[in-house]
């Protein structure tokens, strides 16, 4: 029976060399603007997704959920992320994108997104200008995940739920959609091999070690506005 992972420190699992990677060039610089996200949305390239699913490691019910990719218009775009809360019964401490399972009354990944996002963070939903969605991410503890794109206006005041958020930051866009920050690591697990990507941020001084799940699907953001 696969069961949930053994406690680890990621940042602690070897990085996998990889030699297309370091061939890659960072997003195309027009595009991480506010006006070329609202391009890329309205006449989005011809791309593929890099990463879709993850190699279970759960039993559990799959569950639908969505996240908010919410990107603050400043001199240069920044991306909101949150560290969760270490009581939570899952991904619980990680750096993760406001969202969680879609409810009942969700009309559909969108509403959840914004929803979530006001519950976690106090983020309103009137403050988020939605572009679009990117590619459904399976995570491996079985959440069918939609990420949703938005723009957000400077000027918002953020209110973290304590029982779900520990803290809120920002991190610059062009930073996360530079592939030379990106990093492959493997992990053996039940006689396979675990690999996912990270994205180290150095926040003053304290560094923010966004992986997993969360760094899977800026990998296939980054996949969209380098095509």
């Amino acid at each position: 029976m696969t069961q949930l992972l053994p406690a680890f420190d990621p940042r602690l699992v070897p990085i996998v060399a990889d030699a297309a990677d370091e061939m890659l060039l960072p997003a195309q610089a027009h595009r991480l603007t506010p006006a070329g996200m609202r391009e890329l949305f309205a006449r989005p390239p011809v791309w593929v997704p890099e990463l879709l699913r993850e190699q279970k490691f759960a039993n559990r019910p799959p569950a639908d959920a969505a996240v908010l990719l919410p990107l603050v218009m400043r001199d240069e775009l920044t991306l909101i992320l949150t560290q969760r809360a270490a009581h939570m019964t899952t991904h619980s401490g990680q750096i993760a994108l406001p969202g969680g399972k879609l409810d009942p009354q969700d009309a559909d990944a969108t509403a959840a997104a914004l929803r979530e996002a006001h519950e976690e963070i106090g983020l309103l939903p009137e403050q988020v200008e939605v572009l679009g969605t990117l590619p459904v991410y399976v995570t491996g503890t079985s959440f069918f995940v939609t990420p949703v794109v938005g723009l957000v206006k400077p000027g918002f005041v953020l209110t973290p739920n304590p029982g779900e958020v520990a803290d809120v930051f920002e991190v610059p866009l062009a930073y996360l959609m530079n592939p030379m920050h990106h990093r492959r690591h493997a992990h053996p697990f039940e006689g396979a091999v675990r690999q996912w990507y990270s994205m180290p941020y150095q926040d003053g001084d304290r560094e923010r070690f966004i992986w997993g799940a969360t760094a899977g699907m800026l990998r296939n953001f980054y996949r969209m506005l380098s095509a």
